[in-house]
């Protein structure tokens, strides 16, 4: 019999150095992440072990400059090391990308003696990051978070919840959104937070249907102290700074839906050559064949359009609409890839002896991170259309 193992993904990648990232990535993958991927998952077990190994190896800095301890690399070659890594465990996959989120405010807003002093060390040594935005009363409506940002001298007081934090309780800092002045959007400005601020408590990790390893919580601040040289931008200008991480971001979660697209297919691939019924591989009955081409076709779409979108950004151009399309088609692709994996190894699909059924509750995930994908049909529509009509 031929051999049918995976294949790994032919992709198009700009550069030697690209390549050559991209084999390190997977040997990393198949070495240290995925054999241990299952039971983790279902201990709960964060792997810490695996992201000072990725900051050893280069993997947490990728997008940002070298210059601080980034590795210089375009958004369409760190997107694809995103895929790598959400395929072998999207705990994974999903914590980088939510550090490089917690990274570009700082990255792209803050002074250069901001970066000089913190960058360094968020980017490549050994710390990891949060994003802080979403609150228990406002996660799509971002702009109405009640969390105080209240000025005392030379210093900041923070107080109140953010919710849904990953990471939350094992991030070394936080980049924090919080009210400065009035309501809307005008009256929010960033911090960045240190991890073991006085006043800073984190609740229990919230009980999840899938990513049981990647901890989310809230996070408290009573009246926690920092520095002004610790805010990052103007006063004010903290919502446009989330906004702009949030595009980058969505991207991000694109190509970590495609990773665990990418490993049900596999899977069911797999599943559907071995597997024989009235004496034939179900593989070769027509509905199943079928249903794993168009299980193909849809992670060759949005593997193109998270792709695209990636290459406007490398190019300084508005990728705006792009990212929430891919963020769109990505993710719904995800659910629908996994929940026909499923139904490709039927029962024993529906069983925790096989992977699937856990791709299936970590796609559902990515539909609600990050913008809900009906906040991303809202982006596209408004890019189309303008905005709302009052």
């Amino acid at each position: 019999m031929p051999d049918h193992a995976p294949q790994p993904v032919d992709r198009q990648l700009p550069t030697d150095e690209a390549r050559d990232l991209i084999s390190l990535v997977r040997d990393i993958a198949q070495r240290e992440i995925a054999p241990k991927a299952a039971e983790e998952e279902d201990a709960g077990h964060f792997p810490r072990d695996v992201f000072t190994l990725l900051s050893e190896s280069g993997l947490l800095g990728l997008p940002y400059d070298s210059e601080y301890g980034g590795g210089d690399q375009p958004y369409e070659v760190y997107l694809q090391v995103l895929e790598e890594l959400a395929a072998a465990r999207i705990t994974v996959g999903l914590g980088v990308s939510v550090h490089s989120l917690s990274c570009h405010a700082l990255a792209h807003y803050g002074t250069k003696e901001q970066q000089v002093e913190h960058l360094p060390t968020m980017l490549g040594g050994g710390l990891l990051g949060a994003y802080c935005l979403s609150e228990p009363s406002s996660g799509s409506d971002a702009a109405s978070m009640r969390t105080k940002a209240v000025r005392d001298g030379e210093d900041w007081v923070l107080t109140g919840t953010k919710a849904w934090i990953t990471h939350g309780g094992i991030a070394d800092f936080y980049t924090v959104f919080a009210r400065s002045g009035g309501e809307g959007t005008r009256g929010i400005t960033a911090f960045l937070v240190p991890g073991d601020a006085e006043g800073l408590s984190v609740a229990a990790p919230e009980k999840k249907m899938g990513m049981k390893g990647s901890p989310t919580a809230q996070v408290h601040f009573d009246g926690v102290r920092i520095s002004d040289d610790r805010r990052i931008g103007d006063e004010g200008q903290g919502f446009a700074i989330a906004l702009s991480a949030l595009d980058s971001g969505r991207l991000g979660i694109a190509a970590c839906a495609i990773g665990v697209a990418q490993a049900a297919l596999d899977e069911a691939v797999a599943y559907a050559i071995g597997r024989e019924q009235f004496g034939r591989r179900i593989a070769d009955f027509q509905g199943l064949r079928f249903m794993l081409a168009d299980m193909a076709t849809q992670i060759e779409a949005g593997r193109a359009l998270y792709l695209t979108a990636a290459r406007l950004r490398d190019a300084g151009r508005p990728f705006s609409k792009q990212a929430a399309m891919a963020k769109l088609l990505c993710t719904d692709a995800a659910m629908k890839v996994t929940t026909d994996a499923v139904q490709v190894l039927g029962g024993y699909g529906y069983t925790a002896d096989f992977p699937v059924e856990r791709y299936m509750r970590e796609a559902k995930v990515l539909q609600i991170v990050e913008g809900t994908n009906q906040i991303q049909r809202m982006v596209i529509a408004r890019h189309l259309a303008g905005p709302e009509s009052r």
